[in-house]
Protein backbone atom coordinates (compact mmCIF):
# COMPACT_ATOMS: atom_id res chain seq x y z
CA UNK A 1 0.00 0.00 0.00
CA UNK A 2 1.46 3.46 -0.95
CA UNK A 3 2.49 5.99 1.76
CA UNK A 4 -0.47 8.33 -0.05
CA UNK A 5 -3.00 6.03 0.39
CA UNK A 6 -2.13 4.50 3.53
CA UNK A 7 -3.23 7.95 4.67
CA UNK A 8 -6.19 7.98 3.30
CA UNK A 9 -7.12 5.29 4.34
CA UNK A 10 -6.14 5.75 8.10
CA UNK A 11 -7.59 9.31 7.97
CA UNK A 12 -11.20 7.49 6.81
CA UNK A 13 -11.79 9.03 3.36
CA UNK A 14 -11.75 6.21 1.34
CA UNK A 15 -15.42 5.42 1.57
CA UNK A 16 -16.68 3.75 -2.20
CA UNK A 17 -13.94 3.67 -5.45
CA UNK A 18 -15.18 2.58 -8.62
CA UNK A 19 -12.03 0.36 -8.99
CA UNK A 20 -9.22 -0.73 -7.19
CA UNK A 21 -6.88 -0.02 -9.70
CA UNK A 22 -7.17 3.63 -8.22
CA UNK A 23 -4.87 3.18 -5.70
CA UNK A 24 -1.69 1.69 -7.87
CA UNK A 25 -1.98 4.03 -10.32
CA UNK A 26 -1.77 6.93 -7.94
CA UNK A 27 1.48 5.32 -6.55
CA UNK A 28 2.71 5.68 -10.14
CA UNK A 29 1.55 8.02 -11.81
CA UNK A 30 0.41 11.86 -11.63
CA UNK A 31 -3.41 12.02 -11.72
CA UNK A 32 -5.74 15.10 -12.50
CA UNK A 33 -9.17 14.87 -10.63
CA UNK A 34 -11.62 17.38 -9.34
CA UNK A 35 -14.34 18.25 -7.02
CA UNK A 36 -17.30 20.52 -7.33
CA UNK A 37 -18.46 23.02 -5.41
CA UNK A 38 -21.98 24.61 -6.31
CA UNK A 39 -22.29 28.15 -5.76
CA UNK A 40 -25.68 28.45 -3.42
CA UNK A 41 -24.53 31.51 -1.32
CA UNK A 42 -21.51 33.55 -1.85
CA UNK A 43 -19.28 31.48 1.29
CA UNK A 44 -18.47 28.04 1.39
CA UNK A 45 -19.37 26.34 4.87
CA UNK A 46 -17.19 24.13 6.93
CA UNK A 47 -19.62 21.66 5.09
CA UNK A 48 -17.89 21.70 2.00
CA UNK A 49 -14.09 21.25 4.34
CA UNK A 50 -13.95 17.72 3.68
CA UNK A 51 -13.77 17.57 0.16
CA UNK A 52 -11.67 21.06 -0.05
CA UNK A 53 -9.34 19.55 2.02
CA UNK A 54 -9.23 16.36 0.28
CA UNK A 55 -7.96 18.06 -2.96
CA UNK A 56 -5.31 19.62 -0.89
CA UNK A 57 -4.28 16.46 0.23
CA UNK A 58 -4.18 15.09 -3.41
CA UNK A 59 -2.46 18.06 -4.56
CA UNK A 60 0.47 17.72 -1.64
CA UNK A 61 0.95 14.17 -2.59
CA UNK A 62 2.04 15.51 -6.26
CA UNK A 63 -1.57 14.95 -7.96
CA UNK A 64 -3.38 18.28 -9.78
CA UNK A 65 -6.62 19.24 -8.41
CA UNK A 66 -9.50 21.35 -10.37
CA UNK A 67 -11.90 22.60 -8.31
CA UNK A 68 -15.12 23.05 -10.38
CA UNK A 69 -17.49 25.66 -9.55
CA UNK A 70 -20.81 24.86 -10.83
CA UNK A 71 -21.59 28.02 -12.41
CA UNK A 72 -23.73 25.87 -14.39
CA UNK A 73 -25.38 23.04 -12.60
CA UNK A 74 -25.54 25.46 -10.30
CA UNK A 75 -28.63 26.77 -12.01
CA UNK A 76 -30.50 23.27 -11.66
CA UNK A 77 -29.68 22.07 -8.17
CA UNK A 78 -28.68 18.76 -6.76
CA UNK A 79 -30.82 16.66 -5.39
CA UNK A 80 -28.53 14.17 -3.54
CA UNK A 81 -29.06 14.90 0.25
CA UNK A 82 -32.07 16.95 -0.46
CA UNK A 83 -35.50 16.16 0.74
CA UNK A 84 -37.36 18.69 -1.12
CA UNK A 85 -36.54 21.06 -4.77
CA UNK A 86 -33.70 23.64 -4.54
CA UNK A 87 -34.41 27.53 -4.70
CA UNK A 88 -33.07 28.00 -8.20
CA UNK A 89 -30.17 31.15 -8.28
CA UNK A 90 -30.69 33.91 -10.89
CA UNK A 91 -27.43 34.08 -13.18
CA UNK A 92 -25.72 37.49 -11.20
CA UNK A 93 -26.75 35.51 -8.11
CA UNK A 94 -24.38 33.15 -9.27
CA UNK A 95 -21.45 35.12 -10.53
CA UNK A 96 -21.20 37.18 -7.45
CA UNK A 97 -21.16 33.62 -5.36
CA UNK A 98 -18.25 32.01 -8.13
CA UNK A 99 -16.04 35.36 -7.48
CA UNK A 100 -16.40 35.02 -3.80
CA UNK A 101 -15.78 31.31 -3.63
CA UNK A 102 -12.68 31.74 -5.77
CA UNK A 103 -11.00 33.65 -3.08
CA UNK A 104 -11.76 31.08 -0.74
CA UNK A 105 -10.55 28.17 -2.50
CA UNK A 106 -7.33 30.02 -2.94
CA UNK A 107 -6.85 29.60 0.82
CA UNK A 108 -6.53 26.19 0.57
CA UNK A 109 -5.39 24.99 -2.38
CA UNK A 110 -1.79 26.49 -4.64
CA UNK A 111 -2.76 27.98 -7.80
CA UNK A 112 0.63 29.39 -8.59
CA UNK A 113 2.27 26.31 -9.73
CA UNK A 114 4.51 25.84 -6.29
CA UNK A 115 3.35 22.32 -5.87
CA UNK A 116 5.46 19.37 -7.61
CA UNK A 117 2.00 18.31 -9.20
CA UNK A 118 1.68 21.89 -11.00
CA UNK A 119 -1.01 24.27 -10.25
CA UNK A 120 -4.29 23.87 -8.96
CA UNK A 121 -6.88 25.02 -11.54
CA UNK A 122 -10.21 26.49 -10.91
CA UNK A 123 -12.83 26.35 -13.49
CA UNK A 124 -16.97 27.33 -13.93
CA UNK A 125 -18.99 24.58 -16.02
CA UNK A 126 -21.13 27.22 -17.10
CA UNK A 127 -18.20 28.01 -19.45
CA UNK A 128 -19.65 24.69 -21.30
CA UNK A 129 -22.69 24.05 -20.04
CA UNK A 130 -24.23 27.67 -20.99
CA UNK A 131 -23.09 27.06 -24.20
CA UNK A 132 -24.43 23.39 -25.03
CA UNK A 133 -27.27 23.06 -27.29
CA UNK A 134 -30.33 21.17 -25.64
CA UNK A 135 -30.60 18.37 -28.49
CA UNK A 136 -26.90 18.35 -29.12
CA UNK A 137 -26.68 17.02 -24.96
CA UNK A 138 -29.59 14.51 -25.52
CA UNK A 139 -28.28 13.37 -28.76
CA UNK A 140 -24.42 12.89 -27.48
CA UNK A 141 -24.73 12.47 -23.53
CA UNK A 142 -28.48 11.42 -22.62
CA UNK A 143 -28.99 8.86 -24.91
CA UNK A 144 -26.29 6.73 -22.68
CA UNK A 145 -28.36 7.10 -19.97
CA UNK A 146 -31.96 4.56 -19.29
CA UNK A 147 -34.24 6.21 -16.60
CA UNK A 148 -34.21 2.99 -15.50
CA UNK A 149 -30.70 3.69 -14.23
CA UNK A 150 -31.17 7.00 -13.38
CA UNK A 151 -34.20 6.31 -11.11
CA UNK A 152 -32.15 3.67 -9.21
CA UNK A 153 -29.49 6.04 -7.86
CA UNK A 154 -29.66 6.76 -4.10
CA UNK A 155 -30.69 10.43 -4.40
CA UNK A 156 -33.30 10.14 -7.11
CA UNK A 157 -34.94 6.87 -5.47
CA UNK A 158 -35.31 8.40 -2.16
CA UNK A 159 -36.70 11.37 -3.66
CA UNK A 160 -39.44 9.35 -5.57
CA UNK A 161 -40.19 7.88 -2.85
CA UNK A 162 -41.59 10.57 -0.80
CA UNK A 163 -44.97 11.17 -2.47
CA UNK A 164 -46.02 14.95 -1.22
CA UNK A 165 -42.63 16.65 -2.98
CA UNK A 166 -40.96 14.03 -6.07
CA UNK A 167 -38.62 15.00 -8.34
CA UNK A 168 -38.60 17.97 -11.04
CA UNK A 169 -37.39 17.04 -14.08
CA UNK A 170 -34.33 20.02 -13.56
CA UNK A 171 -33.57 18.07 -10.39
CA UNK A 172 -33.85 14.56 -12.54
CA UNK A 173 -31.24 15.76 -15.22
CA UNK A 174 -28.29 16.73 -13.33
CA UNK A 175 -26.62 13.76 -12.85
CA UNK A 176 -26.53 13.86 -16.65
CA UNK A 177 -25.05 17.67 -16.57
CA UNK A 178 -22.47 16.30 -13.80
CA UNK A 179 -21.23 13.35 -16.20
CA UNK A 180 -21.00 15.45 -19.03
CA UNK A 181 -18.75 18.03 -16.58
CA UNK A 182 -16.17 14.77 -16.06
CA UNK A 183 -16.12 14.22 -19.85
CA UNK A 184 -14.86 17.74 -20.54
CA UNK A 185 -12.88 17.80 -18.30
CA UNK A 186 -11.27 14.59 -19.44
CA UNK A 187 -11.24 15.69 -22.91
CA UNK A 188 -9.60 19.28 -22.61
CA UNK A 189 -7.81 18.72 -18.58
CA UNK A 190 -6.49 15.33 -18.97
CA UNK A 191 -9.00 15.20 -15.66
CA UNK A 192 -9.08 11.31 -14.85
CA UNK A 193 -10.95 10.92 -10.83
CA UNK A 194 -13.71 12.60 -9.79
CA UNK A 195 -13.52 12.51 -5.73
CA UNK A 196 -16.83 13.84 -3.54
CA UNK A 197 -19.05 12.90 -0.65
CA UNK A 198 -20.77 9.71 -0.42
CA UNK A 199 -23.81 11.29 -1.62
CA UNK A 200 -22.41 12.31 -4.63
CA UNK A 201 -22.12 8.13 -5.73
CA UNK A 202 -24.65 7.92 -8.34
CA UNK A 203 -23.44 11.40 -10.01
CA UNK A 204 -19.93 10.38 -9.71
CA UNK A 205 -20.61 6.87 -11.28
CA UNK A 206 -22.79 8.14 -13.91
CA UNK A 207 -19.70 10.12 -15.28
CA UNK A 208 -16.89 7.01 -15.36
CA UNK A 209 -19.54 4.71 -17.06
CA UNK A 210 -20.15 7.77 -19.84
CA UNK A 211 -16.54 8.16 -20.44
CA UNK A 212 -15.85 4.77 -20.46
CA UNK A 213 -18.36 4.51 -23.41
CA UNK A 214 -17.49 7.37 -25.19
CA UNK A 215 -14.13 7.59 -24.97
CA UNK A 216 -13.15 3.73 -24.05
CA UNK A 217 -11.11 4.94 -21.20
CA UNK A 218 -10.76 4.08 -17.81
CA UNK A 219 -11.35 6.64 -15.22
CA UNK A 220 -12.26 6.07 -11.63
CA UNK A 221 -14.41 7.48 -8.93
CA UNK A 222 -13.47 8.32 -5.13
CA UNK A 223 -16.10 8.97 -2.34
CA UNK A 224 -14.98 10.14 1.34
CA UNK A 225 -17.57 9.34 4.10
CA UNK A 226 -20.67 11.91 4.69
CA UNK A 227 -19.64 14.15 7.76
CA UNK A 228 -22.00 13.82 10.37
CA UNK A 229 -22.67 15.08 14.06
CA UNK A 230 -23.15 12.65 17.04
CA UNK A 231 -26.74 12.73 16.66
CA UNK A 232 -26.67 12.06 13.32
CA UNK A 233 -27.49 15.28 12.10
CA UNK A 234 -25.54 17.05 9.38
CA UNK A 235 -22.18 18.88 9.76
CA UNK A 236 -21.84 22.25 9.48
CA UNK A 237 -24.63 23.71 11.63
CA UNK A 238 -24.62 25.17 15.11
CA UNK A 239 -27.15 26.82 17.17
CA UNK A 240 -27.51 30.24 15.54
CA UNK A 241 -26.85 28.55 11.98
CA UNK A 242 -24.19 27.48 9.36
CA UNK A 243 -20.98 28.04 10.27
CA UNK A 244 -19.07 29.78 7.15
CA UNK A 245 -15.49 29.93 5.55
CA UNK A 246 -15.79 33.83 5.37
CA UNK A 247 -14.10 35.70 8.58
CA UNK A 248 -17.42 38.19 7.85
CA UNK A 249 -20.14 35.58 8.50
CA UNK A 250 -18.87 33.43 10.92
CA UNK A 251 -15.69 34.70 12.87
CA UNK A 252 -12.60 32.99 13.73
CA UNK A 253 -13.44 32.55 17.64
CA UNK A 254 -17.07 31.13 16.56
CA UNK A 255 -15.30 28.55 14.26
CA UNK A 256 -13.20 27.42 17.27
CA UNK A 257 -16.29 27.08 19.70
CA UNK A 258 -18.11 25.34 17.04
CA UNK A 259 -15.12 23.00 16.37
CA UNK A 260 -14.57 22.40 20.47
CA UNK A 261 -18.05 21.30 20.83
CA UNK A 262 -17.66 18.01 18.98
CA UNK A 263 -18.87 15.39 20.73
CA UNK A 264 -16.22 12.45 22.35
CA UNK A 265 -18.05 10.20 19.67
CA UNK A 266 -16.84 12.09 16.64
CA UNK A 267 -13.84 14.10 17.92
CA UNK A 268 -11.06 11.15 16.73
CA UNK A 269 -13.25 11.50 13.12
CA UNK A 270 -13.00 15.01 12.50
CA UNK A 271 -9.22 14.82 13.87
CA UNK A 272 -8.17 12.57 10.53
CA UNK A 273 -10.56 14.58 8.44
CA UNK A 274 -9.62 18.07 8.83
CA UNK A 275 -5.93 18.37 10.58
CA UNK A 276 -2.38 17.68 9.36
CA UNK A 277 -1.48 15.98 12.76
CA UNK A 278 0.43 13.00 12.53
CA UNK A 279 -1.30 9.97 12.98
CA UNK A 280 1.26 9.33 16.45
CA UNK A 281 -0.03 12.45 17.25
CA UNK A 282 -3.77 11.41 17.12
CA UNK A 283 -3.85 8.06 18.49
CA UNK A 284 -2.20 10.02 21.78
CA UNK A 285 -5.55 12.01 21.20
CA UNK A 286 -7.87 9.41 20.56
CA UNK A 287 -6.23 8.16 23.95
CA UNK A 288 -6.59 10.86 25.55
CA UNK A 289 -10.39 11.14 25.35
CA UNK A 290 -10.57 7.65 26.25
CA UNK A 291 -8.87 8.26 29.35
CA UNK A 292 -9.72 11.73 30.76
CA UNK A 293 -12.66 13.11 28.65
CA UNK A 294 -13.04 16.01 30.75
CA UNK A 295 -9.98 17.81 29.80
CA UNK A 296 -10.96 18.00 25.98
CA UNK A 297 -7.48 17.96 24.82
CA UNK A 298 -8.69 16.04 21.47
CA UNK A 299 -11.26 19.01 20.90
CA UNK A 300 -9.00 22.22 21.44
CA UNK A 301 -6.45 20.97 19.00
CA UNK A 302 -9.32 20.11 16.50
CA UNK A 303 -10.12 23.91 16.92
CA UNK A 304 -7.00 24.83 17.09
CA UNK A 305 -5.74 23.22 13.67
CA UNK A 306 -9.11 23.97 12.01
CA UNK A 307 -8.96 27.34 12.77
CA UNK A 308 -5.51 27.85 11.59
CA UNK A 309 -5.89 26.02 8.00
CA UNK A 310 -9.42 28.30 7.34
CA UNK A 311 -7.80 31.23 8.97
CA UNK A 312 -4.15 31.08 9.99
CA UNK A 313 -2.25 30.56 12.52
CA UNK A 314 -2.52 33.75 14.07
CA UNK A 315 -6.03 33.52 14.14
CA UNK A 316 -6.33 30.63 15.77
CA UNK A 317 -3.74 31.79 18.92
CA UNK A 318 -6.05 34.72 19.12
CA UNK A 319 -9.28 32.21 18.80
CA UNK A 320 -7.44 29.90 21.84
CA UNK A 321 -6.63 32.93 23.75
CA UNK A 322 -10.28 34.13 23.91
CA UNK A 323 -11.77 30.99 25.00
CA UNK A 324 -9.44 30.90 27.45
CA UNK A 325 -10.55 34.35 28.50
CA UNK A 326 -13.92 33.30 28.26
CA UNK A 327 -13.92 30.20 30.73
CA UNK A 328 -12.03 30.43 33.48
CA UNK A 329 -9.89 33.43 32.89
CA UNK A 330 -9.39 36.97 33.27
CA UNK A 331 -11.50 38.98 30.55
CA UNK A 332 -9.71 42.38 31.26
CA UNK A 333 -6.79 40.22 28.75
CA UNK A 334 -9.11 40.97 25.65
CA UNK A 335 -9.47 43.74 23.18
CA UNK A 336 -13.13 45.21 22.71
CA UNK A 337 -13.71 43.76 19.88
CA UNK A 338 -13.10 40.27 21.46
CA UNK A 339 -15.06 41.16 24.38
CA UNK A 340 -18.16 41.59 22.27
CA UNK A 341 -17.15 39.03 19.80
CA UNK A 342 -16.63 35.83 22.86
CA UNK A 343 -19.54 37.11 24.51
CA UNK A 344 -22.40 38.09 21.44
CA UNK A 345 -24.47 35.37 22.44
CA UNK A 346 -25.07 36.09 25.95
CA UNK A 347 -27.81 38.34 26.59
CA UNK A 348 -27.03 42.18 27.20
CA UNK A 349 -29.10 44.84 28.66
CA UNK A 350 -27.91 48.51 28.97
CA UNK A 351 -27.88 50.88 32.29
CA UNK A 352 -27.21 54.35 32.97
CA UNK A 353 -23.68 55.27 34.32
CA UNK A 354 -24.96 56.28 37.53
CA UNK A 355 -26.01 53.14 39.19
CA UNK A 356 -22.45 52.34 39.03
CA UNK A 357 -21.13 56.03 41.36
CA UNK A 358 -20.62 56.30 44.84
CA UNK A 359 -21.11 52.77 46.28
CA UNK A 360 -21.98 51.29 43.22
CA UNK A 361 -24.71 49.02 42.42
CA UNK A 362 -25.39 45.94 44.49
CA UNK A 363 -24.12 43.07 42.65
CA UNK A 364 -26.92 40.77 43.79
CA UNK A 365 -29.58 43.03 42.60
CA UNK A 366 -27.49 43.75 39.49
CA UNK A 367 -28.01 39.34 39.35
CA UNK A 368 -31.14 39.54 39.63
CA UNK A 369 -31.81 42.44 37.13
CA UNK A 370 -29.81 40.33 34.44
CA UNK A 371 -32.29 37.37 34.87
CA UNK A 372 -28.84 35.78 35.97
CA UNK A 373 -30.76 35.03 39.78
CA UNK A 374 -34.49 34.32 40.67
CA UNK A 375 -33.70 36.08 43.75
CA UNK A 376 -31.81 38.52 46.03
CA UNK A 377 -31.95 35.23 48.13
CA UNK A 378 -30.99 32.79 44.72
CA UNK A 379 -27.83 35.01 44.02
CA UNK A 380 -26.32 35.17 47.92
CA UNK A 381 -26.17 31.18 47.61
CA UNK A 382 -25.02 31.27 44.30
CA UNK A 383 -22.03 33.68 45.50
CA UNK A 384 -21.39 31.51 48.67
CA UNK A 385 -20.83 28.48 46.68
CA UNK A 386 -18.49 29.75 44.24
CA UNK A 387 -20.47 30.47 41.68
CA UNK A 388 -20.57 33.71 40.21
CA UNK A 389 -17.92 35.93 38.51
CA UNK A 390 -17.15 39.53 37.38
CA UNK A 391 -15.47 40.05 33.97
CA UNK A 392 -14.37 36.29 34.79
CA UNK A 393 -13.16 36.63 38.27
CA UNK A 394 -14.88 34.73 40.84
CA UNK A 395 -16.51 36.94 43.64
CA UNK A 396 -16.05 35.58 47.18
CA UNK A 397 -18.23 38.06 48.85
CA UNK A 398 -22.00 38.85 49.15
CA UNK A 399 -21.61 42.51 50.01
CA UNK A 400 -19.98 42.92 46.55
CA UNK A 401 -20.94 46.07 44.61
CA UNK A 402 -20.16 46.52 40.77
CA UNK A 403 -18.15 50.18 40.49
CA UNK A 404 -16.39 51.91 37.54
CA UNK A 405 -12.85 50.12 38.56
CA UNK A 406 -15.09 46.82 37.05
CA UNK A 407 -15.52 48.88 33.52
CA UNK A 408 -13.98 46.79 30.41
CA UNK A 409 -13.07 49.58 27.84
CA UNK A 410 -14.92 52.35 30.16
CA UNK A 411 -18.34 50.70 29.69
CA UNK A 412 -18.54 46.70 29.83
CA UNK A 413 -18.94 44.59 32.84
CA UNK A 414 -19.59 40.75 32.35
CA UNK A 415 -21.68 38.81 34.84
CA UNK A 416 -21.39 34.97 34.58
CA UNK A 417 -23.48 32.73 37.22
CA UNK A 418 -22.01 29.07 36.73
CA UNK A 419 -20.07 27.62 34.15
CA UNK A 420 -21.61 29.01 31.34
CA UNK A 421 -24.91 32.05 31.91
CA UNK A 422 -23.37 34.79 31.03
CA UNK A 423 -24.57 38.58 30.96
CA UNK A 424 -23.25 41.72 29.36
CA UNK A 425 -24.12 44.97 31.32
CA UNK A 426 -23.58 47.62 29.15
CA UNK A 427 -23.10 51.42 30.99
CA UNK A 428 -23.77 55.12 28.94
CA UNK A 429 -25.69 58.41 28.77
Amino acid sequence: MSRFWEDLTFRGLVHQVTDASLEEKLEGERITLYAGFDPTADSLHVGHLLGVLTLRRFQQAGHRPIALAGGGTGMVGDPGGRSEERNLLSRDELEHNLASIRGQLSRFLDFDQKSEGGSALLLDNGQWLWELGLLEFLRDTAKHFTVNQMIAKESVRSRLEGREQGISFTEFSYMLLQAQDFLHLHDNYGCRLQIGGSDQWGNITAGVDLIRRKRAVEVWGLTTPLVLKADGTKFGKSASGTVWLDARRTSPYALYQFMLQSEDSVVGRYLRYFTWLEREEIVALDQATADTPGLRRAQRALASEVVAVVHGRDAAAAAESASRALFGGDLRALDEPALKEVLAEAPSSCHPYSRLQGEGWDLLQALVSAGLCGSLGEGRRAVAQGGVAINGARVDRTDRSIREDDLLWGRYVALRKGKHSWHLLQFGG
